[in-house]
This record gives structure tokens, C-alpha cells and sequence, in this order.
């Protein structure tokens, strides 16, 4: 059985930052692309950032030039760095992992139960 889990979330102001981090556990074979999502009250869940298995990158454009995905494949983990926060950040990040056990199968998508992050004054 294979699962992913988040932490780091919680109450920041603008202007200052948080890091969410989300560990793949199980017997895993192989992890592929790895990434953040998000949802505000009221919206849809959207593409945050992602990192794919040669370290390359993709970020919304709204958080562009503020936040930093990583990856460290020796601890299973992904890492969400999220600088000059703003209000408009505030919402519950899931995390988003493809990945394979030992059967011989396709990898399978993982998300994670998500960890509320506000940003508020």
C-alpha cells in the first residue's frame, strides 16, 4: 500500500514564508513526477508546481518567481518552499505523487489528504 503525506502547513503573514513537505511512503519501486496542488474556498484545485523525475520544473504563474519545488528522491520526499506570501495563497495544498510498487503495472496517481495553509494579518 502506498501513500504520500504532507506537513508544514499552517498561519503565516503576508510577506513571509512557509515549507510543506510530503513523503511518499510504502514499498515503493520507482517515483515519477511529483507536485503541489491547491484549492481555496470556493474553487477549483489547481496545478501549484510540479517536478518531474529529471528534476525539471512547471509553476503556476501566480506563484512564479516566489515558490520553490524540490525534490530529495533518497527520502521520498517533495518540498513546497513558499516565499512573500499573500493572502491570495491561502487555501488547502495537496500533495501529488506518481508512483510504482513492485508490480509490474503502471504508476498510479497518490494524493495526499492536504494541509491548510492561511495567510492573513
Amino acid at each position: 500500500q502506498l501513500e504520500v503525506m504532507e506537513s508544514g502547513g499552517g498561519l503565516a503573514q503576508p510577506g513571509e514564508s512557509l515549507r510543506l513537505s510530503c513523503v511518499a511512503a510504502g514499498n515503493i519501486f520507482s517515483l515519477y513526477t511529483m507536485g503541489w496542488y491547491r484549492q481555496a474556498a470556493g474553487k477549483q484545485r489547481e496545478l501549484v508546481a510540479e517536478i518531474r523525475s529529471n528534476n525539471s520544473t512547471n509553476y503556476a504563474d501566480a506563484v512564479k518567481g516566489r515558490f520553490i519545488i524540490s525534490r530529495d528522491n533518497a527520502k521520498n520526499t517533495v518540498y513546497l518552499q513558499m516565499n512573500s506570501l499573500k493572502p491570495d495563497d491561502t487555501a488547502v495544498y495537496y500533495c501529488n505523487v506518481h508512483m510504482r510498487d513492485y508490480l509490474p503495472r503502471s504508476p498510479v496517481e497518490y494524493w495526499g489528504k492536504g494541509t491548510l495553509v492561511t495567510v492573513s494579518s
